[in-house]
């Protein structure tokens, strides 16, 4: 019977991923959680979770060419180091991960709010953005990989970050670029980064693989049948909804 509840829940997710490019991480892990998962597991789990389920993007986003490899590589250079050293102090500091559920749910409830946050506010940001002259006075490519070693230290942390907030901060950092080439270069970066987060997860033993493949196997079909829907379906009514549940999930899981 939970084979199947979790194959139900990976469909939930992968239909919202579609729905909205949001909610790998953001729904997975407090979903885990509240099904009983211990927070390392919720969170090691699920960077798995991503890491295959968003491989299918890069390739379709490869094909039209709507990845900036530059910037993949740029970020890459900082949250994949980022990455590997958040998995090995907690390593080093902790010798059961239970000493460090706390830092865990902790990160993982203000990441949350801060995507809630993204999700209401990142068009108006980028409107405004773009109307200024902010960015002209820096060359946003010095800075990238300072955002991927933030991204990479929030996403080993809490397994969310890699969808909403990079895709803020590249709508931030290159506010002339292209929706389409900012959810390509955002998708084509968060494989690896999720991919080195999780494997760095499964070192610590903090990856469930029955639960991983059940998963996977809601979530792969729903994510196609998702973006197949989610021309019907306005981002006016989907994105407010989604912001408000993960900012109360955040606020519970951060303080309570």
């Amino acid at each position: 019977m939970e084979f199947w509840l979790y194959i139900a829940a990976g469909a939930s997710v992968g239909l919202a991923i579609g729905l909205t490019g949001v909610g790998g991480g953001s729904i997975m892990t407090p979903m885990l959680l509240a099904f009983g998962f211990p927070p390392h597991v919720a969170i090691g789990t699920d960077l798995l979770y991503a890491a295959i389920t968003k491989s299918g993007g890069v390739i379709a986003h490869n094909a039209q060419k709507s990845i900036r490899w530059d910037l993949v590589f740029l970020l890459s250079a900082g949250s994949l180091p980022a990455s590997g050293l958040t998995i090995l102090a907690l390593n080093h500091w902790f010798t059961d991960p239970e000493q460090y559920s706390h830092v865990l749910t902790n990160m993982l409830g203000i990441t949350l709010i801060l995507t809630s946050l993204v999700i209401v506010f990142k068009t108006k940001l980028r409107s405004k953005i773009v109307k200024s002259d902010a960015l002209n006075r820096f060359n946003p490519k010095i800075f990238t990989p300072l955002l991927g070693v933030l991204l990479g230290v929030m996403v080993t942390l809490s397994s969310v970050g890699a969808g909403a907030i990079a895709t803020a901060m590249l709508l931030i950092f290159y506010p002339t670029l292209r929706s389409l080439n900012v959810i390509g270069t955002d998708i084509a970066h968060a494989v690896p980064l999720t991919l080195v987060a999780g494997i760095g997860h499964l070192f610590l033993g903090n990856v469930d693989f029955l639960l991983l493949t059940s998963l996977l196997l809601g979530s792969l079909p729903a994510v196609y049948l998702g973006s197949k829907l989610a021309r019907r379906v306005p981002d006016r009514v989907l994105q407010p909804l989604l912001a408000t549940t993960l900012f109360s999930v955040g606020i519970k899981v951060a303080f309570f």
